[in-house]
């Protein structure tokens, strides 16, 4: 670096103009501003930010909660507070050790914070880099509305992409642009080649007319475009009533602002703690507001609605909340139901997740990471069908498959045992 340094002096004809000490003066700042640019911070981390959120869901969120106090502080500019250097390693690792030590910044945790942090030894400096990274990079979601409206969080909508469909009918809106084009275009040069080439003109006509004649006089190309026309009407209708009720990407706004991110992610509340019914019975049921009331007559404000969204379950109850008392006019909430199959189809919620044990997000999508619940999956008859076929039966210690399991295997020796071979695409399972 230093002979670098001094060559660069030579080319900047500073280094045989001045003495020895200016020369070295001028060095040493050069190689303190270099250092300053080129040496990361002691606490600048360099981290994956979305492995490090993955860690911090499965080993932070138990107790903390990025942008509010839990269990544990809020790490929302956490890497800002910390003291540098290797300390963030040894509280990770071990918290209660760097109480012990004395440690003055530990010591102050735990006194606003009694609830001892579990040490975490399994994590290596990398692991811990990348959840930094994630504290340092996570923001606050934005809340779009506020006052009497829903609050709605911000990049939460998830559209049908009909990005195919559009597409193809843009592909025959500019060729048939282009075709009337290419025919004014024709019938001009028709006319500058008539006076070009005596003097005369062509018969006045329009592009339309133009476009006519050449019809008629291209009956094989117009037979192939009208067929190429109706194939792809067709096809358009097919799809068009084949999607008929399909919902995928349906995200309705609810009459109270609901986020399933905070209760069933950052919370970490079972989806049957609200949705009883889905290990019970054919349908899941929508959880009353008495559920709600179980946490919302301690926690009475939320974590993005503040006072906006809690006080309307209060309402519906009529509960006041000075006095801890229920009155005699509760009145119910208008909740907008989002998955909706048609009638001639059944389905058994407590069959698919207690029998199958099929978990909540193969249909639902990653419902934990939604503020606003939308439908996921396309819920067709197709899409079912897919699922039986691929989806392996989990027999073992299900008494439920005892027999059934010891005749499947005799019969499909050696192959993955899926739904669609103990009757999961008959007709009449779905259908009666």
């Amino acid at each position: 670096m230093v002979k670098i340094l001094m060559r660069l002096c030579s080319l900047l004809s500073i280094y045989n103009p001045i003495s020895a000490a200016t020369k070295l003066a001028f060095l040493f700042t050069l190689v303190v501003l270099v250092s300053a640019i080129t040496v990361p911070n002691a606490n600048a981390w360099d981290g994956d930010a979305e492995k490090g959120a993955e860690i911090f869901k499965s080993t932070c969120a138990t107790c903390h909660v990025m942008g509010t106090d839990m269990t544990g502080p809020n790490l929302e500019g956490a890497t800002s507070r910390v003291p540098k250097g290797d300390w963030i390693y040894n509280w990770v690792r071990n918290a209660p050790g760097v109480i012990k030590s004395g440690d003055e910044y530990a010591v102050e945790l735990r006194s606003n914070w009694p609830t001892e942090m579990s040490s975490n030894p399994q994590l290596s400096d990398e692991d811990i880099d990348n959840v930094l990274a994630y504290i340092d990079a996570w923001e606050p979601p934005k809340i779009v509305g506020g006052g009497e409206s829903n609050p709605y969080i911000e990049g939460n909508v998830h559209p049908v992409d009909n990005s195919e469909s559009n597409g193809l009918m843009t592909v025959i809106a500019i060729l048939i642009i282009l075709l009337f084009v290419a025919a004014s275009v024709k019938l001009s040069l028709k006319k500058i080649n008539a006076e070009l080439r005596d003097g005369g003109k062509p018969e006045e006509s329009s592009v339309v007319d133009g476009f006519l004649r050449w019809m008629a006089g291209n009956k094989r190309w117009v037979a192939l475009c009208v067929l190429i026309a109706v194939a792809v009407l067709a096809r358009a209708a097919w799809f068009g009533l084949l999607y008929v009720n399909v919902n995928q990407g349906y995200e309705p706004e609810q009459p109270i602002w609901f986020s399933h991110q905070i209760h069933a992610g950052k919370n970490g509340i079972n989806c049957v703690y609200c949705h009883s019914g889905a290990e019970k019975s054919k349908t899941a049921g929508i959880p009353s507001a008495n559920v709600c009331m179980n946490c919302h007559k301690a926690i009475k404000t939320g974590t993005f609605t503040k006072d906006q969204e809690i006080p309307k379950i209060y309402a519906a109850l009529d509960y006041d909340v000075e006095k801890d008392e229920y009155g005699d006019n509760p009145k119910p909430i208008k909740w907008i139901r989002i998955h909706n199959l048609p009638d001639l189809a059944y389905f058994n919620h407590s069959q698919h997740v207690i029998v199958g044990e099929i978990k909540c997000q193969e249909c639902h999508g990653p419902v934990e990471e939604m503020h606003v619940m939308r439908q996921e999956s396309m819920l067709t008859m197709g899409w079912c069908i897919d699922c039986h076929r691929n989806t392996e039966v989990k027999m073992e210690g299900n008494e439920y498959y005892t027999d059934l399991h010891k005749n499947l295997t005799e019969k499909y020796p050696g192959e993955k045992i899926t739904v669609d071979k103990m009757g999961g695409i008959d007709c009449a399972r779905c259908h009666y």
